[in-house]
């Protein structure tokens, strides 16, 4: 059949503009998804976008290392300095003062509670000397994802590099304080599961897979609720630079208006449910402990 060269010309033209109209939405979505990722540099207001030190990559045991900062890495950096000034301040208002007010006594509040809700029903009255590690914890996450909804600011924990680093010092402390509380003879011994030694070619790899597998769960659930919420954001965003219309804008914007105080809400929470956890199953160690001082009757 032969076609019009007129009608051919023009499913042309409509195709490529199809085409150059989906290029451009990617792009935007690209350009907006960039928010969500790490980079080498910081965007500051008035100055644009400054590029941060970058220092040449090395060499060890056949892994190229790369120590050039990244925006996550001073957001990181900042929380860490601003958590210890903070805890200063709190402490020196404590100790001057028999009755804590102010931010002291908010500082208190959190601290207490931690202590009194998490780890000594978890952990019991013995928990209470790991306190210090889960109190910084706490507070480190919380003022990291604090960061992220801020402008110009970014969450280091959306970068899982970040949630595994915290969950690599998290799975030190539940081996440490089980092998503290139990011995290291009687932890070796919970990897056999109490079965017959016939079983323990299987019990033993399963045991041992469980370790690894608490501190993998923390990792991603605080990596993937920090990136979440911000991808949901920047897509609502985005439905406004793709339909143009000043019609359909508030109803994105509203939903944008509510996630944020959603992810306000998640940044406490993901703070907590990383902290009560890990108390969870440090504790876990340490109540085999327990059961096994009292199967002996000491």
């Amino acid at each position: 059949m032969f076609q019009n060269p007129e009608h051919t010309t023009a499913i042309a033209d409509t195709l490529k503009t199809a085409a150059e109209h989906g290029k451009e939405k990617e792009s935007l979505f690209a350009e907006l998804l960039h928010h969500t990722q790490d980079s080498k540099e910081l965007e500051l207001p008035f100055l644009g976008h400054v590029h941060l030190p970058h220092f040449e990559p090395f060499q060890f045991l056949g892994m190229t290392f790369d120590m050039s900062m990244s925006k996550h890495v001073v957001f990181l950096i900042l929380s860490a300095v601003l958590l210890i000034i903070f805890g200063m301040l709190a402490a020196r208002s404590n100790t001057r003062k028999k009755v804590p007010s102010g931010f002291g006594n908010l500082m208190e509040v959190f601290v207490v509670f931690i202590r009194d809700e998490i780890v000594i029903p978890n952990m019991g009255k013995g928990g209470v000397k790991y306190l210090p590690y889960l109190i910084t914890t706490f507070f480190f996450i919380l003022t990291m994802n604090l960061f992220g909804m801020i402008p110009y600011g970014a969450s280091a924990t959306g970068n899982v590099n970040v949630t595994a680093g915290l969950a690599i010092i998290a799975f030190i402390m539940i081996q440490f304080s089980s092998i503290r509380s139990q011995g290291f003879g009687h932890y070796l011994a919970h990897l056999t599961g109490g079965v017959h030694w016939a079983l323990w070619p299987i019990m033993i790899p399963i045991e041992i897979l469980g370790l690894f597998t608490k501190p993998f769960a923390l990792c991603i659930r605080l990596f993937a609720n920090m990136t979440g919420g911000h991808i949901v954001i920047v897509a609502l965003i985005g439905l406004v630079f793709i339909f143009k219309s000043w019609v359909i804008a508030p109803v994105p914007i509203a939903f944008v208006l509510g996630i944020n105080f959603l992810e306000l809400f998640v940044a406490f929470l993901q703070a907590y449910i990383f902290v009560m956890l890990t108390s969870l199953f440090m504790g876990l160690g340490m109540v085999s402990e327990h059961a096994h001082n009292e199967e002996h009757g000491h």
